[in-house]
């Protein structure tokens, strides 16, 4: 391993317990920053209820860590919306954000749009699919850019249990995120869940980056964040053990695809050949082709978009 990523390692990477919460509300009330929690959601009833009320609970009504608690739905055909608004959040849908730009289907671009939705100096972002959520994993991240004013972006670490077995969750960084990062970004490569969808940043530093429309955002959020910010503003926290619902073998293999994606654009800034992937399904006459289209689109820095610079000018 690279000596600054052993050094990065030993003073970037910290638990959730090293910062109490008594230490991180006097951070908030002394600095005066504020707050926001996004929740990306499609078709997540099951679980964004208990999410957010948690966070209301524990970060809005018990301490005042949380400002602003938002919800994003990307087009749920559920009740995500409704069960969301129910248990306390803010529910905004992702065509009423920015409804001049005809929005894209992707994750990417629901964080992306987010952005013009909230208000917080500093964002976090918690997927909507957690079971078992603990406010934790919003105060453990947030805890270091309220505490540590060189700190820029902090990604959740935590473990990924399949089916009973610790640590076998997260294939696609195994298998793709991490050998990418390894060889041709090896100063990220100490972080532990680097594809992880819950991690806090500065607005700051969100509105200057672009955003992948799909699953590659994570990857390209920290690819540029170290090339604007630098190695020692980005860090990571230990929050425990993360369970959600699991995608199967096809799904993960569009999602590797869209990272790949994302890396080679960052590599050469050009194009893929051919910006689709092939999978097969067995059929009633054997095995048939299934052809998806791979994330071809990215979103400018929200910093370079009108009806932002008009919200900050106001």
């Amino acid at each position: 391993m690279l000596e600054e990523v052993e050094r990065w390692l030993s003073t970037r990477s910290w638990s959730a317990t090293d910062r109490p919460l008594h230490q991180i509300l006097a951070a908030k009330q002394r600095t005066g920053q504020t707050v926001s929690v996004v929740l990306p959601a499609l078709n997540e009833e099951e679980t964004v209820g208990d999410i957010a009320a948690v966070i209301r609970h524990d970060l809005m009504r018990q301490v005042p860590l949380v400002d602003e608690l938002v919800v994003v739905d990307s087009g749920s055909t559920d009740r995500t919306s409704e069960v969301a608004a129910a248990a306390g959040a803010t529910v905004v849908h992702r065509d009423g954000i920015l409804p001049r730009l005809p929005a894209v289907p992707g994750k990417g671009e629901v964080l992306w749009r987010s952005l013009l939705a909230t208000r917080g100096d500093i964002v976090c972002f918690i997927d909507a699919d957690l079971r078992d959520f603990s406010s934790d994993f919003v105060s453990g991240i947030v805890g270091p850019l309220l505490t540590d004013p060189d700190v820029d972006l902090v990604k959740a670490m935590y473990d990924r249990p399949l089916g009973g077995a610790t640590g076998q969750g997260g294939r696609v960084t195994e298998l793709m995120a991490r050998p990418l990062l390894n060889m041709h970004w090896p100063r990220l490569a100490g972080f532990v869940q680097p594809l992880g969808g819950e991690y806090a940043a500065r607005r700051s530093l969100l509105e200057q980056l672009p955003f992948p429309v799909g699953y590659g955002v994570e990857l390209g959020m920290l690819v540029d964040a170290l090339h604007l910010a630098g190695l020692d503003a980005l860090a990571q926290v230990d929050v425990g053990v993360r369970k959600h619902r699991h995608q199967d073998g096809q799904a993960l293999g569009r999602m590797a695809a869209a990272i790949y994606r994302t890396a080679q654009l960052r590599l050469a800034r050009g194009h893929l050949i051919r910006p689709s992937l092939t999978q097969f399904e067995r059929g009633g006459d054997g095995f048939e082709p299934r052809t998806y289209s791979v994330d071809t689109e990215e979103r400018p820095p929200m910093v370079e978009i009108a009806e932002y610079q008009a919200r900050k000018a106001a």
